[in-house]
């Protein structure tokens, strides 16, 4: 008989530690999932941004002639932010995409931040309809993108703790649930969205 109830004492406890495992392993993927639902919201907002941008240049390009030079930094820049925007919505989180993405997000807000500040010069330009829609959108978009990072780096910031906390971080380390990346401007230079003014 004291053998039975040792056996069944053994066995409830091994149960409770596989379900309290359980309840941890599903916690993660929820968390997982959240932040990577996350980035779709980012994703959305950065490709209704860099379609916004072919527009803009195109509308500048007629009173900006004579600075060739900066259309193409922008179009160049709009073209390594969709390639770095694919490589992270494949693996959202994942350190180097996320990296590249901020990287690449910065240099093209660096490059509109010229363009504008050049429009500025050109006062045809300034009082294009086109172009103050454009501008107008790009702003708004900028908004919804900041909006959207905030949420991202929020649900990664809960992700990351609940696999870094003890005892989930056994679990974690056991199924391989690696450390996802903020995303981040690089610097306060580039926490601005580029400032548009017609």
């Amino acid at each position: 008989m004291d053998v039975f109830i040792g056996v069944a004492c053994l066995a409830l406890i091994v149960v409770a530690v596989l379900g309290f495992g359980v309840s941890i392993y599903n916690g993660l993927v929820r968390a997982r999932n959240a932040y990577r639902n996350a980035f779709a919201q980012i994703d959305v907002q950065l490709v209704r941004r860099h379609d916004l941008i072919p527009n803009l240049v195109e509308v500048a390009k007629g009173y900006l002639k004579h600075e060739r030079e900066t259309l193409e930094a922008v179009i160049a820049a709009r073209t390594s932010a969709v390639s770095a925007q694919a490589a992270a919505a494949a693996a959202p989180g994942e350190p180097g995409a996320m990296r590249q993405l901020s990287g690449a997000e910065n240099a093209l807000t660096a490059t509109l931040g010229r363009l504008f500040a050049l429009a500025e010069a050109y006062p045809d330009l300034k009082a294009n309809q086109n172009m103050m829609q454009l501008s107008e959108e790009l702003t708004s978009t900028e908004n919804r993108v900041a909006f959207a990072r905030q949420a991202y780096n929020d649900a990664v910031m809960t992700y990351n703790n609940k696999r870094e906390v003890f005892p989930s971080s056994l679990v974690a380390g056991m199924f391989s649930f690696g450390p996802a990346e903020l995303f981040e401007p690089e610097g306060p230079e580039q926490r601005r969205a580029p400032q548009v003014s017609f």
